[in-house]
């Protein structure tokens, strides 16, 4: 990576401008997607203009195309919905209308346009790129441009946000504000199963998604329901009675609540709607359980349905209308199927009554207590047992494995785990290495094959951050995580950090003094809100104190310093639906791969596990879920700092000096997979 290559990140954009728009239906997050585009858009030199109330706005021009400011975006990250407006608009779907909207670009000479919204509007922006060369040259023929703006005018590039964030933790392609969604779902569906557990009920959600199931699904799996309908996946033609002894199994194993999600397009096979009303008069008519239907509407939206059902390729809505259901879930993307795989496991399989010929396998937790460690707990033990598997579990770590804290667990046993905060298990930092003996004895005794550690160096996916208000203030967070500087820098990305300071990135006083000076410049602007995160050991001398007094010192007269350390605050409360999710996923996992080297092992009555990948570590790599041998991890991990020697997310360091208004070096070379959305194919559905 040369000077030259670097620095060019800063020129890209000289000469050349951009135009944002958000269309369709309002989402959480547009907002922060805008705020972005328009500041690295202005460090490349580019000027970006908004465009207000959507597509309206680009064909009605004059003062719905304003140019941005780097002022013009701050506070913007907290607020729900769309700041710029989102109108639909039914001039752009005429011809007439798209060469109105030409017309004003080609005046300003934007040439780049980008799309944050639904289905529709990228199709409309898709219509809106190949006809480009028409509409300039009937502009041209009719007098309104000139030939010199034709020419300067040429192209259109297009890039649009919504089923652009791929992301395999979650689910499938995940749009702008499906996260934000399914944390409202989750947050209704926790109090319903609190007040429920009082008494014996049934309850049946229905949730937004008239052509899209993946709502419903990981809400599901989020809340370890009974039983989930989605459009995608049409229920055997005999699914009352499946569903009602589903029911009643799960009421003789001694839970005393069913919960029942039902994506508002859901349908049988015959295309017939399945409605949330039905549902409840079939549990009441046959099995006469108490029954309450919510309809969760339009709560979890920032906008309208469509908002949330994906990107629709054409492709999936025809599959579903010829019934061909097995091509319509391939084309939703390999993650969709997982969740759809790990749900059927979960839900549906009944687990074998006898354990003659079976292995067993214990789970244990360690490290700090993470959200999200109940539900992969949950799931390695039912997936355990649905293979036939005596299943035990460890409490307190691996102190509770050298003193025989061990229970064999029954089906019931993790009923109720996935939103509980914690480690129901209990967790003890202690390591094994004072204890080998009584826990290689306690191996012998309970005869244990397989070992399922979950957790680890500290691990959390929990922030929280608020701080707006009309005082000039800044905010100096000391946040968690250790020596790891993750926290800090995905909070400070998400909350608009002026500083995120972390251990991987040394720092000076220099350092220290230049962002002071920094944040005084730009609190002297409209700026009224500044935040500095520190990760809790990034340098001991440093401290937050430190730095506290230091900004205290050099801002007053023009802005007041507040400070707060997070602490054990990120562990607790109830894990996000991503946390669950994923950790069910992983469980699943987990298991899966335990059973298959058990019996890969055994050899006439004992395990023989000698080879390098019978100790594994189950981890995220450029969106895949892998086994890797903890040997080969050894050599990659620095154990004095409890960090990996790599860590990926190193790279988005500069966009939040960038988005904070730093003068820096951009490394580009990196390039993300791009995708044309009118290329997808049943053949190659998305990754």
């Amino acid at each position: 990576m040369t000077h030259e290559e670097h620095h060019a990140a800063k020129t890209l954009g000289i000469g050349k401008a951009i135009a944002v728009l958000t269309s369709g239906g309002d989402a959480q997050g547009m907002n922060a997607a805008v705020r972005a585009v328009v500041r690295v858009g202005i460090f490349t030199g580019a000027r970006v203009f908004f465009v207000h109330e959507g597509y309206q706005g680009l064909v009605d021009g004059g003062d719905h195309i304003k140019e941005a400011t780097w002022e013009s975006v701050s506070m913007m990250l907290q607020l729900g919905g769309t700041v710029i407006g989102s109108a639909r608009c039914k001039d752009f779907r005429e011809r007439e209308g798209r060469l109105r909207a030409a017309y004003n670009l080609v005046k300003r000479g934007i040439t780049n346009l980008c799309v944050i919204g639904g289905d529709g509007s990228l199709t409309g922006a898709d219509t809106f790129r190949s006809e480009w060369s028409d509409l300039l040259s009937d502009l041209q023929k009719a007098g309104k441009i000139t030939d010199e703006e034709a020419t300067k005018s040429s192209y259109l590039n297009i890039v649009g946000l919504v089923g652009s964030i791929d992301n395999d933790f979650c689910g499938t392609d995940m749009t702008i504000g499906t996260d934000s969604a399914l944390h409202r779902i989750m947050e209704i569906v926790d109090a319903i199963t609190t007040t429920a557990q009082s008494h014996q009920r049934t309850f049946v959600l229905e949730v937004m998604g008239r052509h899209c199931g993946y709502l419903a699904l990981v809400t599901s799996l989020s809340c370890g329901a009974d039983w989930v309908f989605i459009p995608e996946c049409p229920p055997d033609d005999d699914w009352e009675e499946h569903l009602c002894r589903r029911l009643s199994e799960t009421r003789t194993r001694g839970s005393r609540l069913n919960i029942i999600i039902v994506a508002e397009g859901a349908i049988d096979k015959n295309g017939k709607p399945i409605t949330s009303e039905d549902i409840k008069n079939l549990v009441v008519k046959r099995l006469g359980y108490d029954t309450r239907v919510t309809v969760l509407g339009h709560v979890q939206r920032g906008g309208t349905p469509s908002a949330f059902d994906r990107i629709l390729t054409k492709d999936v809505t025809k599959a579903m209308d010829e019934k061909k259901f097995d091509e319509a879930l391939k084309l939703r993307g390999r993650s969709f199927m997982n969740n759809w795989e790990v749900y059927k496991l979960l839900a549906h399989v009944r687990p074998p009554v006898s354990k003659s010929g079976s292995h067993t396998v214990a789970v244990m937790n360690v490290g700090a207590p993470a959200a999200g460690m109940n539900a992969a707990v949950r799931s390695t033990v039912r997936i355990g047992l649905i293979q036939g598997n005596r299943v035990l579990v460890v409490h307190d770590g691996f102190e509770g494995l050298a003193k025989g804290q061990i229970e064999e667990a029954g089906w019931s046993y993790v009923g109720g785990w996935t939103g509980q905060g914690g480690s129901k298990l209990g967790t003890k930092r202690t390591l094994p290495k004072k204890s080998f003996e009584q826990i290689s004895a306690n191996i012998t005794k309970f005869n244990i094959q397989g070992l399922v550690i979950i957790g680890g160096f500290e691990t959390c996916d929990r922030i929280k951050q608020s701080a707006a208000g009309t005082k000039r203030r800044v905010f100096i967070i000391e946040t968690m995580g250790g020596y790891c500087g993750y926290l800090a820098t995905m909070a400070g990305l998400a909350a608009g950090a002026d500083a995120a300071y972390i251990f991987e990135e040394p720092f000076t006083i220099r350092d220290l003094q230049a962002n002071v000076e920094h944040l005084v410049q730009k609190m002297k602007t409209t700026v009224k809100r500044g935040l500095v995160l520190r990760n809790e050991k990034c340098n001991e001398n440093y401290t937050t104190d430190f730095i506290f007094n230091l900004y205290s010192e050099e801002g007053k007269g023009i802005f007041d310093s507040r400070k707060n350390v997070l602490g054990h605050m990120q562990q607790g409360g109830s894990p996000t639906p991503f946390d669950r999710n994923f950790a069910t996923k992983m469980g699943a996992k987990a298991m899966n791969w335990m059973s298959g080297k058990i019996k890969e092992s055994y050899r006439n009555g004992r395990i023989f596990a000698n080879t390098p990948d019978s100790g594994c570590v189950l981890g995220m790599r450029k969106r895949a879920l892998v086994f890797q041998p903890v040997a080969e991890l050894k050599d990659q991990t620095d154990f004095e700092h409890r960090i990996p020697k790599e860590q990926w997310w190193l790279k988005l360091r500069p966009i939040l000096k960038i988005l904070a208004k730093y003068e820096i070096d951009l490394d580009t070379s990196d390039h993300a997979h791009l995708e044309h959305i009118t290329r997808k194919r049943s053949g190659e559905a998305a990754v």
